[in-house]
């Protein structure tokens, strides 16, 4: 019974992330229709960080441990320019669907940080993903439908939530006691970029704004991150970020759904590409098990060594002989 509570709640929370942070991207469209990107982007920045401030009371946690605080800067550093990138991409064009299918593929980049080694189908289904998202970038810019500036704002809002992701895993800081600070880093980074955006301090104060404004600075910035984070703290990284490539797919629906952005056969092909490869990808992903026996046996065999003691022959494998 209690592995079947465990297994409901795994997917609860794994169904609601994606959903969540699929949502981001539409919510963050909305909000760029009615304010500057980086007006936006503060005003998300100071609701989340007043949220957290009040979370932080509560805990009477301010700061993360004084070994952690270096690299929860870092990565807060890494997420400013995360949604940096991510709101200047949408404010240049670059639709809510077509931003999730490049941050989509994040789990080609984090395979490729994290794992020395790829067999030969994981390796066909990496260079199948890369050429989707190519298709999906160069036939954007060949059709004019995309600028050169949206298109890099993007690919360097997809290398800093990987960096950042993974850093969050190493760094062994709980979301909660670190998140404050990296939120308060983002308002900073987001007052200092005031120039790139191309209405510095442009908002119309509609209800459509204080709606993008709510759902991304509470639903995003706390609840999403903190899962996010959690995801990443409890599982594998590979594993976790491949919950990005169902992103594209639930993003764009809603994208076509709440502001008519139907995709071209050019980015559906793309988004297919994409999703194919990363499918083989983790299809043909190592066994974990077997690596953490042989871990285990590993331990094992130099416990025994360390006591004077030599491992039973079947504990051997021959390579090791």
């Amino acid at each position: 019974m209690r592995s079947i509570q465990r297994a409901v709640t795994a997917h609860f929370t794994t169904s609601l992330f994606v959903l969540l942070w699929s949502s981001g991207a539409i919510f963050a469209e909305l909000g760029v229709r009615h304010a500057s990107a980086l007006a936006f982007l503060i005003a998300r920045f100071a609701l989340a960080s007043l949220a957290l401030a009040a979370i932080a009371c509560w805990r009477g946690h301010w700061l993360p441990p004084r070994g952690g605080r270096r690299v929860t800067a870092a990565i807060g550093l890494l997420m400013g320019v995360y949604s940096i990138g991510y709101l200047l991409a949408l404010e240049r064009g670059i639709t809510p669907g077509m931003l999730a299918t490049l941050l989509g593929a994040q789990p080609i980049l984090t395979l490729a940080l994290v794992e020395r080694r790829w067999s030969a189908p994981r390796g066909a289904g990496l260079l199948l993903a890369l050429l989707g998202l190519a298709l999906v970038v160069w036939r954007g810019l060949a059709g004019g439908g995309v600028s050169a500036a949206g298109a890099g704002f993007a690919l360097a809002a997809l290398v800093a939530i990987t960096a950042g992701a993974l850093l969050q895993k190493r760094s062994g800081v709980a979301p909660a006691d670190g998140l404050a600070l990296q939120t308060a880093i983002g308002v900073a980074m987001s007052a200092l970029c005031l120039p790139l955006s191309n209405a510095p301090l442009a908002f119309d104060g509609s209800w459509a704004l204080v709606v993008a404004v709510l759902w991304l600075g509470l639903v995003i910035s706390v609840a999403g991150q903190m899962l996010f984070y959690r995801l990443m703290r409890d599982g594998d990284a590979v594993n976790v970020t491949s919950l990005f490539y169902l992103v594209p797919v639930v993003t764009t629906l809603m994208d076509a759904l709440g502001f008519g952005h139907l995709p071209g056969l050019a980015e559906l092909a793309g988004m297919a590409a994409i999703l194919a490869g990363l499918a083989l990808v983790f299809r043909h992903a190592p066994d974990r098990a077997m690596r953490q026996k042989k871990a285990r046996r590993h331990v094992s065999e130099s416990e025994a060594s360390c006591r004077g003691h030599r491992p039973v022959a079947e504990d051997v494998s021959p390579d090791s002989q």
